[in-house]
């Protein structure tokens, strides 16, 4: 781990009593940490910038650094190799993110220090996840497990945190926290005027 990468944390401690997280995807430098300033000064704790490739680690680097300035945590999104694995780390990210379930991303990842969200989506990949230790998981895509998903993971894992990602904004993302989401990841409510009363109206609840 990076002599500048923050002190290992939980994702009970990042997210703590906060239902939403916000992602940064495909922007610029300058509109993300724009963006990511708006989310915590609405209230939201954890940003999380996806890298998909060498510019958006670099928008990571920037994110992280403007979190650090206000004692935010900033995770790294779709890391899915160990490339996007070290430019995390580089960049001093607090935590990673990932689409699916990949057990040397997760295990090394952990090593490094980041807490681990891998994405899942059966009753399969949530024991596997479980059994690597992981604590949260993110349930991907959401939109299209629908809410009936959450309400049918209450029986056979209701110890299980989940982060609701994918199709996910401030008019619907009540509806999965309803349905046994803990926390609902948006994106496009942090650039619409419209969404943003509902917004902060959801980190109240």
């Amino acid at each position: 781990m990076s002599p500048t990468s923050p002190v290992s944390r939980t994702f009970d401690e990042l997210f703590g009593a906060v239902p939403v997280m916000a992602i940064l995807r495909g922007m610029s430098e300058e509109k993300s940490v724009e963006l990511a300033v708006r989310a915590w000064d609405v209230g939201v704790e954890c940003v999380e910038v996806p890298v998909q490739d060498e510019e958006a680690a670099r928008v990571l680097r920037a994110v992280v650094a403007a979190g650090a300035e206000r004692g935010k945590p900033v995770g790294a999104g779709t890391v899915t190799s160990a490339r996007r694995l070290g430019w995390a780390v580089s960049a001093g990210a607090a935590f990673t993110v990932a689409p699916g379930l990949d057990t040397e991303v997760a295990r090394d990842s952990v090593a490094a220090g980041l807490p681990h969200l891998p994405g899942v989506a059966t009753p399969t990949e949530v024991q596997a996840a479980r059994g690597l230790g992981l604590d949260w998981l993110k349930a991907f895509p959401a939109s299209v497990l629908g809410t009936g998903w959450f309400r049918a993971m209450r029986g056979p894992f209701p110890e299980v945190p989940f982060v609701a990602t994918g199709g996910i904004d401030a008019e619907n993302a009540g509806a999965y926290l309803d349905a046994g989401a803990r926390v609902v990841a948006v994106g496009s409510a942090l650039e619409d005027p419209d969404q943003l009363p509902l917004l902060a109206d959801l980190l109240r609840r």
